[in-house]
């Protein structure tokens, strides 16, 4: 069995690439190389890799485009890399999924930590219950459609939902009656290390309630665990 963490590094300069590469692999991690997304989708044939640090300006498909795809399919952590320093790529990276970013010009230690804290991070989280590949998944009297995004329920009348709504109940869905704590969901949904006084996922949680609950004030599928956070009580089914 492989014990070093697989590590893929997805940029269309080779100097950075390469660089990047050396660099992790002489700090106990096997690396592959790759310039392109068609080439990283290649790595992937052969198993998906612990985490994928990502350029997010390359020529053609950018880095954002293919963690857009790469999200449809799995949840292996992301890393950007962006030249850019303006927050308008950090928001929407993290929006796609996104785990942490870096701006370049970066110093590979700072990588280097990033990437141990993110596998740290996911190393933490609770096993998942196999993977959401099914185009179609229900639960209870609800079916969600994974291309669309939208809930139907018995009445076939479509329910959209937000993208953070969608992470949040895709979080509940690939881990059936285990309960996640506040930070869990935030890493399983953000990506990112939790802020101790972040209440989003409680807000979310409430917000995702009221559309698939048939009680929203006295909930029967998310169900809250007080001091531990909440889980999802439905048998889940992959179509």
């Amino acid at each position: 069995m492989q014990s070093m963490p697989h590590i893929a590094v997805v940029d269309d300069h080779r100097d950075i690439r390469d660089l990047v590469g050396k660099y992790l692999a002489q700090h106990g991690y096997r690396i592959s190389v790759a310039g392109s997304g068609n080439a990283l989708r290649r790595i992937l044939e052969h198993g998906a890799p612990d985490l994928i640090i990502l350029d997010i300006m390359m020529p053609g498909e950018d880095g954002l485009s293919v963690c857009r795809q790469l999200r449809t399919t799995s949840q292996v952590p992301v890393i950007f890399l962006t030249a850019m320093a303006d927050d308008t790529d950090r928001i929407i990276g993290l929006e796609l999924g996104a785990d942490d970013y870096l701006t370049k010009p970066f110093n590979p230690r700072e990588l280097l930590a990033r990437v141990r804290a993110v596998l740290r991070r996911v190393s933490s989280l609770p096993p998942q219950r196999g993977e959401l590949t099914a185009k179609t998944i229900r639960f209870g009297s609800w079916q969600l459609d994974m291309g669309r995004r939208e809930l139907q329920g018995a009445d076939r009348v479509g329910v959209a939902l937000s993208t953070a709504e969608f992470r949040l109940l895709k979080a509940f869905l690939a881990h059936p009656g285990l309960v996640l704590s506040r930070d869990q969901l935030l890493d399983l949904t953000v990506g990112r290390a939790a802020d101790p006084f972040d209440r989003s996922i409680d807000n979310q949680v409430s917000r995702l309630r009221k559309k698939i609950e048939p009680d929203p004030k006295n909930p029967s599928m998310i169900k809250t665990h007080w001091g531990g956070g909440y889980s999802l009580s439905s048998e889940v089914e992959l179509l």
